[in-house]
């Protein structure tokens, strides 16, 4: 089987045989360095995640978007929100990004505070 691999911007066509690999540069006449198999890599360990705040079962839960750090929050639990009301300010990537209610609602938990880091889908506040 005949295969063009590219490397580092320069095309190669790899011909694989089942005792034999011949390899052949399609770019220029110079034949490459001949290039070690990598090594079959372990499937990664996941790492223990850090305890996060029990989430309510029932009500709305608002998850970050995306990564990044929670600048301001500026709801209380048991405050009553409208939706498209702004709940906390999230900076991410240099840029400050207003999260918002989802719908009308009482907070009933709210997962970060000020300074906080998050990842995204990591839950921010319970509606």
């Amino acid at each position: 089987m005949k295969y063009v691999v590219n490397l580092n911007g320069k095309n190669y066509e790899v011909e694989v045989t089942e005792q034999e690999a011949v390899v052949t540069n399609v770019t220029t006449a110079a034949a490459p360095a001949p290039v070690a198999a990598p090594a079959p890599v372990a499937a990664p360990t996941p790492a223990a995640a850090p305890a996060a705040q029990a989430v309510s079962a029932e009500g709305t839960t608002i998850p970050s978007p995306m990564p990044g750090s929670i600048l301001s929050v500026a709801v209380t639990v048991g405050q009553t929100v409208k939706s498209g009301e702004v709940l906390m300010v999230l900076e991410a990537m240099k840029m400050e990004n207003d999260i918002v209610a989802p719908c009308d609602g009482t907070v009933k938990q709210i997962l970060v505070s000020k300074g906080s880091t998050v990842n995204t889908d990591d839950v921010l506040i319970v509606i």
